[in-house]
C-alpha cells in the first residue's frame, strides 16, 4: 500500500457525513430542536395568560413538526420526477384556496392570509412558494430539454405572477416576495441571457418601488429602517426592542426561559422576530453555532443541486436553497435591523404552523434529489464495472441487482 493511500483513508474517516442528504437531515434536526426550545421559551407567559397552559403554542408547535416530518418522509420516499405530473392540479386547488382567503375569510391584524378549519387553520400563500418553486423548475428544464433559451413571459411564471398578486393583496408583500423572487433567481441560474436579466432586475426595481409607493406605511418603515432610535416609540418600535433585545443576550445569553422579550416586550416575539428572543437567552456563541449550521445547510444544498442528474432536480435543489437559506438571510437581517419589518419567518425556529409543515416537505424533497443522484451514480459504477469485467454477469455467486 502506498503513502498516499492511507491517508486518503484517514480523510474519508473524517466525514462527518456518508452524503448530502444525511447532512441536510442532521442539520435541519438541530435547528428543529432549537426552534423547540424557543417557541416555548418565547411563548410560555402569553400560553398562561391566554389560553391557561403554558404548553398551549408548544404543543401546536409538536403538532405540526410532527406532520411536517411525515411529509418530510413522503417528500424523501417519492421520486422527485413524479411531482410535475401534479403541478398543474395543485396550482389549481391553490388559485382557489388563495381566492376564498380574499372573499370569505375575516381580516386579522388588518391582513386575509388564514383559511380557519375545525381545530387549526392554514395559511395558502405558505404552499405558494413551494408550488412556485415547482412551476419554475418544469419551465426551465423544458425548454432546456428542447435546447430553446428561456424566455421571461411564459406561462409557467405568468402562473407565479398571479399567485403572488393574489398574496401581495392580502396585504402580504414579504411573501408575495418570496412567491415571485425565487423563480426570478432561478431563471437566472438555469441560463437566462444577460441582456434580459438586466431587464429583469429593472423592472424589478421598479415593481418593488411602485408596491413601496402605493402603501405609504412601507414608505415609513423604509426609512425608519436605517435610523429607528427617533421613532422608538411608534414606526421604529420593534426594531429597536429587537436591538435591544440581541444586545442584551451578552456572549453568553441570559439562559432558557430568563429572557424579557416574552412579556409582551417584543411584538411578534415567537414569530418574525424568534431570533431576537434567541439571542437574547442563548448568547453570541450558540447564535454564532446556528448560523453556522444554516450555512452548511446551505452548503450541502448547493452541492445537491450541483450533483443532480438532471435540469429539473437541479432547478428545484436550487429552489429549495434559496426557499430556506433565502429566508433565514431575510429573516436575520430584518431582525437585525438591517432591512423593514417584512414578516419572513425564521425557517425552523420561529412559530408557525404551515410554514414548518411546507418547510420540511421541502426539505424531503431535497432528500430524494439526493438519493435519486446516488442511485444513479451506482448505477452508472455497476454499467462501467460489466463494461471492464463482463464475466461477472456469469461468474456464480451472489446476485447482481438488474440495471435498467
Amino acid at each position: 500500500m502506498s503513502k498516499v493511500e492511507p491517508l486518503a483513508a484517514r480523510r474519508r474517516g473524517l466525514k462527518l457525513w456518508k452524503n448530502n442528504h444525511e447532512a441536510v437531515l442532521t442539520l435541519v434536526i438541530i435547528l428543529l430542536i432549537a426552534g423547540l426550545f424557543n417557541v416555548f421559551s418565547s411563548t410560555f407567559v402569553m400560553a398562561e395568560r391566554d389560553y391557561g397552559s403554558p404548553y398551549a403554542f408548544l404543543i401546536r408547535h409538536a403538532v405540526s413538526m410532527f406532520l411536517g416530518l411525515v411529509l418530510c418522509f413522503v417528500g424523501a420516499r417519492v421520486d422527485y420526477h413524479k411531482w410535475r405530473s401534479l403541478i398543474m392540479p395543485v396550482t389549481v386547488i391553490l388559485l382557489g384556496c388563495l381566492l376564498v382567503v380574499l372573499l370569505f375569510t375575516d381580516p386579522v391584524n388588518g391582513a386575509r392570509r388564514w383559511i380557519p378549519l375545525p381545530g387549526f387553520s392554514f395559511q395558502p400563500a405558505e404552499f405558494a412558494k413551494l408550488v412556485s418553486i415547482m412551476l419554475a423548475g418544469y419551465y426551465i428544464s423544458y425548454r432546456n430539454g428542447l435546447g430553446k433559451e428561456l424566455n421571461l413571459f411564459n406561462r409557467q411564471l405568468g402562473v407565479v405572477g398571479l399567485l403572488a398578486l393574489l398574496v401581495y393583496v392580502e396585504p402580504d408583500m414579504g411573501t408575495a416576495c418570496i412567491v415571485m423572487g425565487i423563480p426570478v433567481i432561478m431563471l437566472m441560474v438555469g441560463g437566462l441571457r444577460l441582456s434580459k436579466v438586466k431587464w429583469l432586475i429593472l423592472g424589478g426595481f421598479i415593481l418593488v418601488a411602485i408596491m413601496i409607493y402605493m402603501q405609504p406605511y412601507r414608505l415609513e418603515r423604509l426609512m425608519v429602517t436605517y435610523d429607528p432610535w427617533p421613532y422608538a416609540q411608534d414606526q421604529g418600535y420593534q426594531t429597536v426592542r429587537s436591538l435591544m433585545s440581541i444586545g442584551s443576550g451578552g456572549l453568553f445569553g441570559m439562559g432558557i426561559g430568563e429572557g424579557l422579550s416574552k412579556y409582551d416586550y417584543l411584538p411578534e416575539a415567537h414569530t418574525d422576530f424568534a431570533f431576537a428572543v434567541f439571542s437574547q437567552e442563548m448568547g453570541f456563541f450558540v447564535v454564532l453555532a446556528i448560523l453556522i449550521v444554516y450555512m452548511l445547510f446551505c452548503r450541502y444544498a448547493a452541492a445537491i443541486a450541483k450533483q443532480a442528474q438532471d435540469m429539473y432536480g437541479q432547478m428545484l435543489a436550487v429552489g429549495v436553497l434559496l426557499l430556506i437559506g433565502g429566508q433565514a438571510v431575510a429573516n436575520l437581517i430584518m431582525v437585525s435591523g438591517m432591512m423593514p419589518v417584512v414578516g419572513v419567518p425564521l425557517p425552523f425556529i420561529s412559530y408557525g404552523g404551515t410554514s414548518l409543515v411546507m418547510s420540511l416537505f421541502s426539505v424531503g424533497i431535497l432528500v430524494n434529489i439526493s438519493i435519486q443522484t446516488a442511485r444513479e451514480k451506482e448505477k452508472e459504477l455497476i454499467r462501467e464495472m460489466l463494461k471492464k469485467e463482463p464475466q461477472l454477469i456469469r461468474r456464480p455467486g451472489p446476485k447482481l441487482r438488474r440495471v435498467k
